[in-house]
């Protein structure tokens, strides 16, 4: 099958083209997919966005007129495609449900440690030779209270991890995990989660029912100077909320691998760029705030795990009609 990916980096191609083989015609397109770019796919069956591409009614419409009959997402979220629209389409949507939820949760975690012991501010004062431990006094993680919002696979691992440390872990999910149980960890309701926890990370889809399930409320809720972890999707967080919590004390570290209005900003290189996003740019002022650039699914096995699913996702639909993993 003639498939067109969009928003490729060098560092997908060797993954992709191992999981390709010879079965799949690729197309490799730096641009992202929308509207405008969607006409770069011409002669293509299939197309391969990622989270960052824009797949709406008009893209969709667009693509169908060029007789693309598969979105097959190589990530696990599909909050950018109008599922509707491809329906009405006919155009089936494919993801990739879980490739390595170990990666994305041993960044979390690392972003917990790298606030905790200020590890991103000692790497930068030990290269001006600035020795000084000032401003750096961190906390045991044993023992310490972590909220975990959502044990799916990812949020799972977390716990897993977390219970290495030595941590009291709570969580909260509307099912739960009767292995997390059996380990120790405690399932609570929303708001107890929110007052108990030392640190709290989020692993939570994006649904209409958690865009902003963190906000001015939620944080009010919060024990205060709570470190809070967002390594899920942006909009689970209202940043704006966080940066007043940020001022006021009531959030003493906030680490996020997400960002609400990432798509202009992540997996581009902006540095000779003057950023006109005032939020985040207001985000980046605060000394106990760290932020990646979407990053946590970017191992070796995570992206081997992509590449091979999304291709499983093209194989089976070019035999049989239908993919693998299907967004319905």
């Amino acid at each position: 099958m003639d498939v067109a990916l969009f928003s490729i980096k060098p560092y997908d191609r060797p993954f992709m083209d191992a999981a390709a083989g010879a079965h799949h015609r690729l197309t490799y397109i730096e641009a992202r997919l929308g509207p405008d770019t969607a006409i770069l796919a011409r002669g293509a069956s299939a197309v391969c966005p990622f989270v960052s591409d824009t797949v709406d009614a008009t893209t969709l419409e667009a693509l169908h007129g060029l007789g693309v009959r598969l979105v097959a997402l190589r990530s696990a979220g599909f909050n950018n495609v109008d599922l509707a629209a491809a329906k009405r389409l006919g155009i089936t949507v494919a993801r990739v449900p879980a490739y390595s939820p170990e990666a994305v949760a041993e960044h979390a975690v690392a972003l917990i440690l790298s606030l905790n012991r200020g590890i991103h501010r000692a790497y930068a004062r030990v290269r001006e030779g600035n020795f000084s431990l000032d401003g750096l006094l961190g906390f045991n993680m044993h023992g310490r209270r972590v909220g975990i919002v959502g044990t799916g696979r990812i949020g799972a691992a977390a716990a897993r991890i977390l219970l290495g440390f030595g941590c009291q872990v709570m969580a909260h999910d509307p099912l739960a995990d009767p292995e997390l149980v059996a380990a120790g960890v405690v399932y609570l309701p929303f708001e107890e989660l929110l007052a108990g926890a030392d640190i709290i990370t989020l692993h939570c889809p994006l649904l209409p029912a958690t865009r902003h399930l963190i906000d001015e409320a939620a944080i009010a809720r919060m024990r205060r100077g709570v470190m809070l972890i967002n390594a899920s999707r942006g909009a689970v967080l209202d940043t704006r909320a966080a940066i007043d919590g940020l001022k006021s004390g009531a959030i003493g570290h906030l680490g996020l691998d997400v960002y609400e209005e990432e798509g202009p900003l992540f997996f581009e290189d902006l540095s000779d760029t003057v950023i006109p996003d005032d939020v985040f740019e207001r985000l980046l002022t605060f000394p106990n705030v760290l932020v990646t650039g979407h990053q946590g699914f970017f191992t070796r096995e995570a992206m081997a795990a992509i590449a091979e699913v999304t291709m499983a996702n093209i194989s089976a639909f070019e035999a049989k009609g239908q993919a693998l993993h299907e967004v319905s």
